[in-house]
């Protein structure tokens, strides 16, 4: 199977597309579509999440990524409909693996088009923090000593909130 949920949303000047998929993807392949979304992109900028060997003392032998079919992708469209409105973007494309994946596999691509590369990244980060503390995905990590479902991180939650809080403005500005 390809895909296991696959959207294109073309909604004013912002094209979205949002695939969940077990399979592997092509970082060059997404980039290129991006770049097509429309002429007016002038910069891309892309995250490309993979699994880590090691974590928080233990030797990662696998991972595996479950889902919440119907409620993820809303999730997922509210953030990226959510970075839409806020910077001036014109295409965003996010690709999370599901299943059972392996030490280096890719599990998550963000990727932003933008007609200047500040708005591209601002983006692309905020995306990516609330990917990780706002979209239905549950990880289990297999190691030598057996398996744990892996949770939120305070780390991820800080890096989340920080941009309710204002410590990262909306005009290409980090406050510090």
């Amino acid at each position: 199977m390809k895909w296991l949920f696959s959207r294109q949303l073309q909604e004013d000047s912002l094209f979205f597309r949002l695939v969940i998929q077990e399979e592997p993807f092509s970082v060059q392949s997404e980039t290129t579509r991006i770049r097509d979304f429309s002429d007016k992109i002038g910069g891309i900028v892309t995250f490309l999440g993979v699994v880590r060997d090691f974590n928080e003392g233990n030797d990662v032998q696998g991972l595996f990524l479950e889902h919440y079919p119907g409620m993820t992708e809303k999730q997922i469209e509210e953030i990226a409909r959510a970075a839409g409105d806020r910077w001036n973007v014109l295409g965003i494309t996010i690709i999370h693996r599901i299943g059972n994946l392996s030490p280096n596999d890719e599990i998550v691509f963000v990727g932003v088009g933008s007609a200047h590369r500040g708005e591209a990244f601002l983006a692309c980060e905020y995306i990516m923090d609330y990917l990780k503390t706002n979209a239905a995905f549950w990880k289990k990590e297999e190691s030598v000593h057996g398996s744990r479902w892996l949770v939120t991180r305070e780390n991820d939650l800080k890096a989340a909130n920080r941009w309710i809080s204002g410590s990262v403005s909306s005009d290409n500005e980090v406050d510090n």
